[in-house]
């Protein structure tokens, strides 16, 4: 019988016995012990047995207690025979009151456990809870909510199951799969549909079922409301029914606040298409107004009879802003490209001084009477791609030179270095706002200083910062004190000592 007793009932009952030994041992040795004494003694030990047992170790103490004071210490002594017939009521009345103070006492350790475990399960709920509220990602929601299940509730076979046009989409969330059948998956979710009951004494709503070669597998819905929306599979043998179907409320919320989410990035993704396509269209009717008016009376101009020199002169107003409206569509286009991550990347080994060159050759329109200080080094070659970053770093020159002062001094830094490429550019204007250092790389976004002082559509930190995204690199903004802002590219890539040419 001792088989089927716990390791630590075993530890109580053995303890016990011990105890009832030691007591016995103790009260033989006194003169003139009470038959009282010696029942009070024992039932310590079997009050004890019962604080700290379930109810069938302590009834089993209670047991051997009695036939200890029947034999010791009830005459005749040394038998289990009762010639006083109050013995027997004595007898009775220790077996009675041992029993029901084990009984009350495995009760209160009854109603202590459902209270921890009752305990454990609430916060077990809120940890899973806090997690579907700290998960913002749409991509890999679901999976990501099914680890979140196995882990709160440390459970080794869990999958979320929801219906899809052909057949269903198994999420497994633990460390081994749960197989499941498709027919079992139609027959449970059917199930699931039907009238909706609670049932008191599970502390669950039906609908659910046990399936797999051992029934070890519990079904129970998932619910939005009274509508079944899905499936969730456990292999458990610590949690109840009631357990688990809070757990599948919890996970149908989750699903549910994954669907408002992935359609919130979906109105975002129109709404941000709405604004571009009404900021470029604002920004064409302006940018493009001005270009095109300038074109027009240069072509109108050189229709006539001028001088060789005047000619020279329209012809060059008019290249120029046809160079602006090449730049202002090619902008267009990189943001277009970005948006549809179809940016090609083609990496080619080329050196600080190169890429800086580029750049510089690409905006020196804007560059134009600048004074600009470039101190890029070609010791070293960097594997990455020269057309992406040398144009978003032509963005940040361009940025540089429409945003400070015309006296002020813009400084390019390029370096090579085991991590990769770093550029930085350092213009002697008014600085950035710290309040807009966070923004300065959304798209559209201009500065209130911007705004008032300078034209442009603000697609340029942004291109920049897509570019770069592209090619692994990033971009930031700073403010120097006693200089201006600053704007640090850097492009990771390997590198290697420049070959020396004959």
């Amino acid at each position: 019988m001792f088989r089927r007793f716990r390791a630590r009932e075993l530890l109580v009952l053995l303890s016990s016995l011990a105890a009832v030994v030691a007591v016995t041992v103790a009260l033989r040795a006194l003169p003139d012990v009470s038959p009282t004494t010696a029942a009070l003694a024992l039932l310590l030990v079997v009050l004890g047995a019962a604080t700290l047992a379930r109810l069938r170790t302590a009834i089993v103490v209670s047991l051997i207690a009695m036939l200890t004071l029947n034999f010791f210490f009830l005459p005749p002594v040394g038998t289990f025979t009762i010639v006083d017939p109050q013995n027997w009521i004595a007898l009775f009345a220790f077996l009675v009151v041992a029993v029901i103070a084990s009984n009350l006492s495995a009760a209160a350790q009854d109603r202590a456990r459902d209270a921890i475990a009752r305990r454990n399960e609430v916060t077990r709920l809120f940890d899973l809870t806090r997690d579907v509220l700290l998960t913002t990602q749409t991509a890999g929601a679901i999976e990501i909510l099914a680890r979140h299940v196995a882990r709160r509730f440390e459970l080794a076979r869990i999958a979320i199951c929801l219906p899809a046009d052909h057949g269903w989409r198994i999420h497994q969330g633990g460390n081994e799969e749960v197989v499941l059948d498709v027919a079992m998956l139609n027959t449970a979710f059917a199930k699931a549909r039907g009238t909706l009951e609670f049932d008191a004494r599970q502390r669950a709503y039906g609908g659910h079922v046990r399936v797999g070669e051992r029934n070890d597998v519990l079904i129970v819905p998932l619910r939005h409301g009274t509508r079944a929306v899905g499936l969730l599979a456990a292999a458990t043998s610590t949690l109840d029914v009631g357990t688990l179907d809070a757990v599948a409320g919890v996970v149908a919320i989750a699903i549910e606040r994954t669907q408002f989410l992935a359609e919130r990035d979906a109105a975002a993704l129109v709404r941000q298409k709405a604004d571009l396509a009404a900021t470029l269209l604002a920004a064409l009717s302006h940018d493009l107004r001005t270009p095109l008016t300038a074109i027009t009376v240069a072509v109108e101009n050189l229709r006539g009879e001028l001088p060789a020199d005047e000619r020279r002169t329209q012809a060059t107003a008019a290249m120029t802003e046809l160079e602006r409206l090449t730049r202002l569509f090619q902008d267009i286009l990189d943001m277009a490209r970005i948006d549809a991550a179809a940016i090609r990347v083609d990496r080619q080994w080329v050196a600080a001084a190169d890429v800086v060159d580029a750049a510089v050759a690409h905006v020196r329109h804007a560059l134009k009477g600048r004074d600009l200080r470039v101190d890029a080094d070609a010791d070293l070659e960097v594997e990455i791609d020269p057309r992406l970053t040398s144009v978003a770093l032509s963005h940040l020159l361009e940025n540089a030179a429409l945003y400070s002062a015309a006296a002020g001094e813009i400084v390019v830094h390029g370096r090579v270095a085991e991590d990769g490429l770093s550029v930085a550019v350092t213009d002697h204007g008014p600085g950035i706002d710290p309040g807009e250092l966070d923004h300065l790389f959304e798209r559209f976004y201009r500065g209130r200083l911007a705004r008032h002082t300078s034209f442009g559509t603000g697609m340029g930190l942004s291109i920049a910062r897509g570019l770069l995204a592209a090619a692994g690199g990033r971009v930031w903004a700073e403010n120097v004190p006693g200089a201006g802002a600053k704007f640090t590219i850097v492009v990771p890539g390997p590198v290697r000592p420049t070959p020396a040419t004959t």
